[in-house]
């Protein structure tokens, strides 16, 4: 069958490629708990926790946050920093908060359900296409296109398509593609099969074309092209900014930590006191310790380097260099808090700052 596609041409049997690939994903799906049912907040929640992020890693996540906020109702009335301290370590936590403010709105707005319109789930803060077409999909059962990576890569291979997937316009390619192809009696085990067949066929350096259950309606297997596709131009490289943190203790073993800004990078999130580092202006130390007294009211001895390690953003690398000290207060705290190790498993901590933490607790 040859059915158009903007201006190209493409051959393929639709009906058997839809037949190909719902049975195998029917016989070979993975295990996850929310494909255990289709509660639409439930699809939401864990296609918010999938982007960017591994399933190994989602799945005990998922299960705790549901046990902890099991409805939409129960999540928006949750304070934010518990919602944040549940997040903690997932990593992206602009996910968590634009989640914690779309389901307010579907509390106030649509009486604690979630739409089942496209456009109304798009309209929901931190809600994209791709999100908001695997919620309609699997959730309502309607035929909207789900593209993520997984899906830009395996129908580059499938349909032979050379655009570029790191520019913006090229998505509509391929949603154009899916709402083609797209099973209108099963579209949420046709999203399903396209997601699962990226992750664990179609993979990115090696796929397995010869397990692949639609191979025959591949045309970059037939012409030899599966390892050069997707098109995707280089990354720019990632900016390295070298920081200094300090964990403090006071004579009663307390420690100071501070929220972040509201807004940026890790909003509203709790860190030990630290200091991007000018390698012209002197020793780590000194400028870790004229930072902590010029913030705090606190007297500072920075003592031992105690670690070094690296944390990868997708944008930039933070170099963390830790160093313990004590510190002494001359006049109460305006900002940051002074807290025991019993206290400080209350705040929600970024990765990073975990890692500090465990050093805090001997471990």
């Amino acid at each position: 069958m040859t059915v158009t596609l903007y201006d190209r041409e493409l051959s393929i049997d639709i009906e058997a490629f839809q037949s190909d690939l719902i049975s195998w994903f029917e016989r070979e799906q993975r295990e996850m708990p929310w494909r255990k049912e289709r509660d639409p907040y439930k699809i939401w929640v864990s296609e918010i926790m999938l982007q960017q992020t591994k399933v190994d890693t989602v799945i005990p996540y998922f299960e705790r946050f549901m046990t902890q906020f099991p409805t939409v109702d129960a999540l928006a009335d949750a304070e934010e920093e518990k919602v944040l301290k549940a997040w903690e370590g997932l990593g992206y936590y602009s996910r968590a908060r634009n989640l914690h403010s779309a389901v307010k709105e579907v509390r106030d707005k649509y009486e604690g359900i979630v739409p089942n319109r496209p456009k109304e789930i798009l309209s929901l803060k931190g809600v994209g296409p791709y999100t908001a077409g695997a919620i309609a999909s699997i959730a309502f059962g309607l035929p909207e296109p789900a593209v993520d990576g997984n899906v830009m890569r395996v129908l580059s291979r499938i349909l032979l398509i050379e655009d570029d997937i790191a520019k913006p316009q090229t998505r509509k390619i391929f949603e154009e593609a899916v709402r083609i192809l797209i099973s209108e009696k099963n579209p949420s085990f046709f999203n399903q099969g396209l997601m699962e067949l990226g992750a664990t066929i179609c993979t990115p350096k090696k796929p397995s074309c010869m397990l692949c259950p639609v191979q025959e309606h591949c045309e970059a297997f037939e012409e030899g092209l599966q390892t050069e596709l997707p098109v995707k131009k280089k990354k720019l490289k990632k900016k390295t900014v070298p920081i200094a943190v300090a964990l403090l203790r006071d004579e009663h073993n307390e420690t100071i930590i501070e929220k972040r800004p509201e807004t940026g990078l890790l909003a509203n999130l709790w860190q030990f006191p630290n200091v991007e580092i000018d390698s012209s202006d002197g020793s780590v130390r000194d400028q870790l310790k004229t930072y902590l007294e010029k913030r705090y009211p606190i007297q500072v001895e920075i003592n031992e380097h105690l670690l070094d390690f690296q944390h990868v953003f997708t944008h930039l690398t933070w170099k963390i260099a830790v160093y313990s000290g004590t510190f002494k207060v001359k006049q109460s705290l305006e900002e940051g808090k002074i807290v025991d190790l019993k206290q400080l498993e209350s705040f929600p901590l970024p990765v990073p700052h975990q890692k500090v933490a465990a050093l805090l607790k001997g471990e």
